[in-house]
């Protein structure tokens, strides 16, 4: 009997120890995420990200000829589905498309397709699915092509239009620029200052676009992959 009621004195101070034990602990947690918890470095470079005005932010990923044209179509989705089903407006949205990797050509206007789109078809393994053969305009922007690419018709222009921009990567570009100089006898870094020269609107060159994938998650947009 002496060992039961010693058994529940002891079980009972027990509770009531670990009670405000219990109580603090939010508490201190809290403080310590507070005191220890990650926050990113801002960098001049990225800082455009944090000036788009939008109540949603959406960074959609692309690296693949395929993925762009999706990227396209994501967008136009984007701004479609929340003017239908909030009545949020276009420019209420902070959209970034990301043109890194093998979709980075579609960054390049008509005129860089009409002057290199052979090497670049071949370097990225993209033809005109109605000829065939190399491309010599954007196929992203032609409203023509409808679903024959991924993009479904909806073009660059009218995502820009919306407000949409674009994320382009300088290291794929760079490495575009060796091979157009290359084939047709310029010096790499003055192919590059055409490209750069000769982008879609709303373009912002990044370091690399993996880099602006991170960067822009640490600026609170949701990441969308396309392709």
């Amino acid at each position: 009997m002496k060992n039961d009621i010693w058994t529940r004195r002891s079980l009972m101070t027990g509770i009531g120890a670990a009670v405000p034990a219990l109580a603090l602990t939010p508490s201190v947690a809290r403080a310590q995420g507070a005191a220890d918890g990650f926050s990113p470095t801002r960098h001049e470079l990225d800082a455009w990200m944090d000036e788009l005005p939008g109540q949603h932010r959406v960074f959609i990923d692309s690296a693949t000829p395929p993925g762009g044209a999706e990227a396209v179509l994501y967008a136009n989705n984007l701004y479609r589905a929340n003017q239908g089903a909030y009545s949020i407006d276009a420019s209420d949205l902070a959209i970034v498309v990301c043109f890194r990797h093998f979709s980075t050509v579609f960054a390049y206007n008509d005129a860089m397709w009409a002057k290199y789109g052979e090497v670049l078809s071949n370097l990225v393994n993209f033809t005109d699915p109605k000829t065939e053969a190399h491309p010599t305009t954007n196929l992203l922007d032609n409203p023509d092509y409808g679903m024959t690419l991924p993009n479904f018709g909806n073009t660059i222009t009218q995502q820009v239009e919306r407000g949409a921009q674009f994320a382009v990567c300088a290291a794929a570009t760079r490495f575009f620029s060796g091979f157009i100089a290359e084939a047709t006898g310029q010096t790499a870094e003055d192919v590059y200052e055409e490209l750069v020269a000769n982008a879609i609107p709303n373009s912002h060159f990044v370091s690399a676009g993996v880099m602006a994938t991170t960067r822009a998650q640490e600026y609170g947009y949701s990441l969308l992959y396309a392709g």
